[in-house]
This record gives structure tokens, sequence and C-alpha cells, in this order.
């Protein structure tokens, strides 16, 4: 699989019609194997995405979109997932986990040969800068925090007290711009309203975190219909596409001599989940 991120200066680039410069990450059973940095040679959505269907990416991951370039993208069987922002190898990071939710096309213009910053009263430059209000990713929560760059410590546990995940643990913070998506709902809306150094502890609902478990995510193909299943094992995540191309992550749960069984289910749908979320520190954006 190959993602490639709207790129500058380690940052998410908030718009896609003036992006420079793209980094292309290779990805390989849901771990990162390689990257680099290209240039994107070219202006205009469909410009920009032919470039990126030439370098075989399956996935765009991006701050604001408009309409007109996420049909170029689709017309070439690139998934997306707008309203991204901060670091771009955390969003990558974010979306492996399941974690980065796209909030669809988030831009209301068009840009590149359509539109020039200021036709809409903005100033010019202010796309790049976050100001133009009809670029800025739409908030998917209310708080003080919304929209600003978030670190975080946090522990995860399930309802039987077993620990599922720990940024202590790992000595290093969570970064995430909050309500744009990057994290699941629950988690995004308690650090909404944190204030720093607070430290909450929450229990979320399956709605509030990874969904129900969806049944129809559950199916059975023939070996012989997906080239290279012969060798996978059961507990196996691989990539998948589905009837547009677009790349999704599958577990392998069941397997005989003619047939595999993937679930495409996040790993924790259906699942009550609590954290313990120490607010660290606040930045703008």
């Amino acid at each position: 699989m190959r993602i490639a991120v709207t790129y500058e200066n380690g940052e998410v680039f908030q718009h896609f019609g003036h992006t420079e410069t793209f980094k292309i990450y290779d990805v390989e059973n849901g771990q990162v194997i390689s990257s680099e940095i290209i240039d994107a040679n070219g202006s205009g959505h469909g410009a920009l995405a032919s470039l990126l269907a030439d370098r075989k990416i399956d996935m765009l991951i991006c701050g604001g979109i408009g309409g007109g370039a996420q049909t170029a993208l689709a017309e070439r069987g690139i998934a997306l997932c707008s309203g991204a922002s901060g670091s771009a190898d955390q969003a990558v990071d974010a979306y492996l986990r399941g974690q980065l939710v796209s909030s669809g096309v988030n831009c209301d213009h068009h840009h590149g040969e359509e539109h020039a910053c200021g036709d809409h009263g903005c100033h010019e430059g202010d796309c790049h800068s976050g100001g133009c209000q009809d670029c800025r990713p739409r908030f998917t929560v209310e708080g003080r925090n919304a929209g600003k760059k978030c670190r975080v410590h946090y522990r995860g546990t399930f309802n039987d007290g077993t620990q599922f995940d720990s940024s202590y643990d790992r000595g290093e913070t969570l970064d995430f711009i909050c309500g744009t998506g990057m994290m699941i709902p629950g988690f995004d809306a308690a650090v909404a309203n944190m204030a720093v150094g607070e430290t909450v502890q929450i229990h979320l609902l399956p709605s509030e975190a990874y969904g129900e478990i969806d049944p129809n995510a559950v199916f059975t193909v023939e070996i012989a219909a997906v080239p290279g299943s012969e060798a996978l094992s059961v507990g196996e995540e691989v990539y998948l596409q589905n009837i547009y191309g677009q790349p999704f992550s599958a577990r392998v749960v069941a397997k005989d001599e003619t047939t595999v069984t993937f679930d495409a289910n996040h790993e924790m749908a259906g699942k009550e989940l609590n954290f313990t979320i120490e607010l660290v520190e606040t930045t703008e954006a």
C-alpha cells in the first residue's frame, strides 16, 4: 500500500490544490517500511491526481480539499482521508491504527486554476496559513481546545482493567489537532474542554469509540479469487480493495483449503473503552 500526504515542513499541508510537495509512505502489514518526499510538479486538481496515480498511490491524506479534487482522485481510484492536520508522520500512524477519520469535502470552492486567495474576501496567503475561513478544517467538536495542537499522555483499558495502550509506557506524548477527526469521537470531545495540567477519566461506548461490530464486514471468498491469499495465515492483517479500487484493511479470521474469511471491522469495534487522559500542553495549530 502507498499513502501520500500533502506536505510542508513536516506538517500536513492544508490545501490539496496548492500543495508543492507530497510525502509518500510505503506500507506493508500495517507498518511504514519507507518514505520519500516528492515535488508536486504541477498545478490543478487533475494534474495532482494524475501525479499520484502515476506514483501508484492508494490513499491520500490531506487537510482541505474541494469536490472537484475529490472527484479527480476518485476517478483514478485513490481513496481520500481529509481534514488531517499537524505532523504528517503522526497522521499516517493514526490512519494505520484506525484513528484518523475523514471529514470528506471540506473546502467549499475550487482552487488552482479556478480560484485565487482573495476571491472570497480572505487575504492573499491566508489559505496557506490557515486564516482563510472557507478553507479551514471543520471541527467535529466544540470547546476551548478545538483547532489547537494538543499534547496528551493517556492510558487505555478495557472494562476488566486490562490495559491495551499507554503513552506513558512508550515514554512519549500523543500529539494531534483537536476536533479535526484525528482521534475517536469520545477522546476528541474529552480533550476539547480540558485545561492544561488536568487529568480526566472517561468511559466510552462503542458509538463514541470504534463503532459497533458490523456483521456484513465479515466475508468469505474463494482463495482462487484473491491472488496471494493461499499464503495468508489466520490473524494476519492485509489490505484489500473494494469495487471502486479503494484499499481497506482486514484480518484473516478463518481459512480452509478453498476459502478464506476476512473481518474488516476495526479490532476495537464493539468494545467499551476507558481512558485516563492528561493534557500536557496546547499550542495554536
